[in-house]
Formats: structure tokens, sequence, C-alpha cells
């Protein structure tokens, strides 16, 4: 078993205050107080907009050596122009200061929409954009013309991870796929999307599963609307051992 990065999807949330963060902590104070409890975060306020390299540094300043930060793409790049004719746009994303967070900078996550279906020549022009080592790529894809050889064959080549969802029955395609040197599960709730809490009965046999994988591994938890995915998320690491802070 490789190296095991558990965390949540973002950090800012109204419903974890007073719950996961103590009554009466400074909102400027909430990164601290979580990469003290878990070892990694995805940043998921550049999907919506471009950060400045002064918000990765300050970050990556404030989060203890070993603490790790997936980052998730620019929406323009995968949900407004759908992949196509992106290179200005990749490039925009990679100089908005992402590769200031240095050692930090985990996977970066390309979220694809449900209403996007797998066309392989697009995908195919769209990967050869992406940079190589050492930064790590994941595509988590939502239309279930994905599960095809095809997207597998096009991964590998790239050496990027097939994002493995997980969700209510029949709402994202669950792919379960090796595609390079580490794996990326985003658990979007068990029972309602984004709400739903993971029973413990769940949470062992994502334990389970996850010690049986051979390689890196970054768990995301995506139920973050009712304040789960904090509490999800340091069970999971309580049952993998896993170290923090």
């Amino acid at each position: 078993m490789g190296e095991t990065r558990i965390g949540t999807a973002g950090w800012r949330y109204p419903e974890w205050r007073g719950d996961f963060y103590p009554r009466g902590l400074q909102q400027r104070l909430e990164l601290e107080f979580f990469s003290r409890k878990l070892n990694s975060v995805e940043i998921n306020g550049s999907f919506y907009g471009l950060r400045k390299p002064s918000d990765y540094r300050g970050w990556a300043d404030r989060t203890p050596d070993d603490f790790l930060f997936a980052v998730k793409a620019h929406k323009i790049v995968t949900h407004e122009r759908r992949l196509r004719d992106v290179a200005d746009d990749v490039a925009e994303f990679f100089d908005s200061g992402l590769l200031d967070l240095g050692p930090k900078l985990g996977p970066v996550l390309w979220q694809l929409p449900p209403w996007l279906p797998f066309k392989r020549a697009r995908l195919a022009e769209f990967l050869e954009l992406l940079p190589g080592p050492p930064v790590r790529h994941a595509l988590e894809v939502r239309h279930p013309s994905f599960d095809t050889p095809e997207l597998l064959e096009l991964l590998r080549e790239h050496e990027v991870a097939l994002v493995l969802s997980d969700s209510p029955p029949g709402r994202f395609p669950v792919l379960d796929h090796d595609t390079t040197d580490f794996r990326y599960v985003r658990l979007h709730g068990d029972e309602e999307l984004y709400v739903s809490d993971y029973s413990p009965e769940a949470l062992d046999g994502w334990a389970k599963r996850i010690r049986e994988w051979d390689t890196d591994v970054y768990v995301y938890f995506d139920n973050t609307m009712h304040g789960a995915a904090p509490h999800n998320a340091l069970a999971l690491a309580e049952r993998l051992a896993v170290p923090v802070g």
C-alpha cells in the first residue's frame, strides 16, 4: 500500500461551524484547524474562478509541511468550452499560481459535466495539453458513454488517473480501473447527492478496498452540504491509521 491522503472537497462551509470547527473559531483559521486533523483537501474554489498566486502561497504557508492540496480545474475548460480549443485556457489555469504550492501540490482534478459524452479525438487532444510530471492529473467523468476501453487506453497512455466516483445509485457511472500510478476517489454521498452521511459499514468497506490497492490513494468526501464530509473523512482516516498534522 502506498501513501494515503484523505480529505474533503473544500473546507469553508457555514454548516461546519460550531460542529467540525469549534464555535468561535475565526474563519481565517479554519484551514489551519482542518490541516491539523486531515492530511489533504481539494481546492474547489479554483473550479469557479481563477485564483491568484498569493492565494496558493498563503494556503501553503498556513499548513503543515506534509499537507497536500488537490486542485479542481477551472470550469471554463471542462464545462464552458467542453474541452474544445482549450490550449490557452489550460495554460492560463496553470499560470494562475497552483504550481506555487510547490511540494504541497497534489493531483489536478478535471471534472467533466454529465452532459458531455465521450469523444475520443476531443479527449485525446485535451490530454496532450496537460503538463507532465511532477504534476499528476485525475479525470472524473459523468456521462455513461465514457464506460469504454478506449477511455482506459487514452488515460494509461497519458498517465492520468480515472476517478472512482461514488454517488447515489444511477447518478454517475462507477468506473473502477487502474490507469496510472495512483488512485483518486470522490465520495459524493451514500444515498443523497452531496448530503448523505456514510455509515460505519460503508466506511469499513471503503477502508477494505483502499488497503487492497498497492499504490498512492487520494480520497475526498464531497458530502459537504449538511456537514458529514469532515466527520466521514476523520472516521476513514482512523480506520486506515492515516497520520495527520
